[in-house]
């Protein structure tokens, strides 16, 4: 099984460990060994914890003692290094920060060690989180598993190229427009965006514009997400944001499917989408039909009113400025190219400013209102599957568009806060993985869960790994 190892999800691993089928040590060597193997080609791991083989020995000593054990118990996670780990180097992507230290664990990781897991590696980024790239001065570029000339994603790309080619089996990333789903979607794994302040931020950098950011747990099967979900939620008495009790549950987890009802759009006014793309959200749509979902086809109009990218723009702006120039004040030398592109972006306006907050204002009236006739929605993660590194420009369906327009699909749901995950639901015709995206009201992760283990069930893809 030594070889195969790499290959199981969370779940299976905790379990078998559990039984003494395996042992942690077993675990963590296998992934160390593939990321020996496997990540020179991509470059998805910047810093490799030298003490997870000793945390493994201690985990099988507790276990062989009768200890009690954590549902992650012996199983190797990764972080994206943005992400504060006590004791193991946290750079965030620029040599403004190379060589630091935390001292403390964020209170994502520290959740997931007092459910058993161990740390194993820190994953790369773009500089500061900032970009849909995964490339910086400090430690160059991640290639994405299924095809090296093309991107994993951003901003947790690292993250993902790592979960989709067996180098970890679970891990931390975080969300500010596109930031786990985005990446996921690029590499044929799973992650969610949940509700705003569902995971506290403590512990992670930046956490400007703070009503955006969030954490999101990245894992190649549904279980494992749901897992780690549950282990991560809730208050930590730190981020003011992250106020909602663990068990509150707004959501329709254990409601069989004739009781859900869907709404699925490939448009309602957001750009172009690649037509292989809009066929898989269209195959889901008619999976989950054939489930027994009551699914729709839907159009929001305050989409075309407000388009979220547009209002996302002008906000973040005004709010991201001044902690990039904070950071980068005397190290001008040390920018990479999207700080020093935020840096030079024009302030916006008070005026544009405060159109863009009522305009997020109105976006959220409109979901919360289209959630009452629906219990989720359907749609694209990305308006097109993996590209390559280094596109400025996009052709989709015959229409030029602007790089950003990548995150589209997915920032709407970063500025209203609502839960949204992205997994793979199709195959482009080059081989390369296409995702689909289950959003839901917020606090109502639960329901996403539901519909997309649904999807997982009726899904044809098999072999998640790239054939690296």
């Amino acid at each position: 099984m030594s070889d195969t190892i790499f290959r199981l999800d969370a779940t299976a691993l905790a379990s078998h460990i559990r039984s003494g089928r395996l042992t942690s040590v077993q675990v963590v060597q296998a992934h160390l060994d593939r990321i020996s193997a496997i990540d020179p080609k991509i470059n998805a791991v910047v810093t490799v914890n030298h003490n997870a083989l000793d945390e493994a020995r201690a985990a099988d000593d507790a276990r062989a003692a009768g200890r009690e054990m954590g549902p992650l118990h012996g199983v190797p996670f990764t972080v994206k290094d943005s992400i504060d780990t006590e004791g193991v180097l946290t750079q965030r992507g620029s040599p403004i920060f190379r060589g630091r230290i935390p001292q403390q664990d964020a209170t994502s990781v520290a959740r997931m060690k007092a459910a058993g897991a161990i740390l194993l590696a820190k994953t790369n980024l773009p500089e500061f989180s900032y970009s849909t790239e995964s490339v910086n001065l400090l430690s160059g570029r991640t290639n994405n598993p299924y095809d090296l000339d093309r991107t994993p994603g951003g901003s947790s790309g690292g993250e993902s190229a790592a979960i989709a080619a067996g180098l970890s089996p679970i891990g931390l990333g975080t969300d500010l427009a596109i930031s786990v789903r985005g990446p996921a979607a690029q590499t044929g794994i799973v992650a969610i965006k949940p509700t705003h302040g569902r995971i506290p931020m403590t512990g992670v950098w930046p956490r400007a514009p703070r009503r955006d950011w969030h954490v999101g747990p990245m894992a190649r099967t549904i279980r494992d997400l749901e897992l780690s979900y549950e282990i991560l939620r809730g208050p930590d008495g730190e981020d003011g944001f992250a106020v909602i009790p663990a068990e509150f549950d707004a959501g329709k987890r254990d409601a069989p499917p004739t009781q859900l009802r869907v709404g699925w759009f490939t448009d309602s006014g957001l750009g172009p989408v690649d037509p292989e793309v809009a066929r898989t959200v269209r195959d889901a749509a008619d999976a989950l039909a054939a489930s027994g979902v009551q699914v729709v086809e839907v159009d929001i109009p305050a989409l075309r009113r407000d388009n979220p990218l547009a209002l996302f723009n002008k906000q973040h702006v005004m709010e991201l400025k001044p902690a990039m120039a904070e950071a980068t004040a005397g190290h001008e030398g040390e920018r990479f190219t999207m700080s020093t592109a935020m840096l030079a972006t024009p302030d916006t306006s008070m005026a544009d400013y405060v159109a863009a907050e009522q305009g997020a204002e109105r976006l959220s009236d409109a979901y919360a209102d289209l959630l009452t006739r629906f219990d989720a929605l359907l749609l694209p993660v990305l308006p097109i599957p993996a590209h390559e590194h280094d596109k400025a420009q996009f052709i989709i369906d015959g229409q030029t568009v602007d790089a950003v327009h990548i995150q589209t699909f997915t920032v709407q749901f970063n500025i209203t806060g609502m839960p949204a995950l992205s997994m793979r639901y199709g195959t482009s015709s080059e081989g390369l993985p296409i995702g689909v995206q289950i959003a839901a009201a917020w606090h109502a992760e639960s329901t996403v869960f539901n519909i997309a283990s649904i999807l997982e069930s009726r899904s044809s893809v098999r072999d998640i790994h790239p054939d690296l």
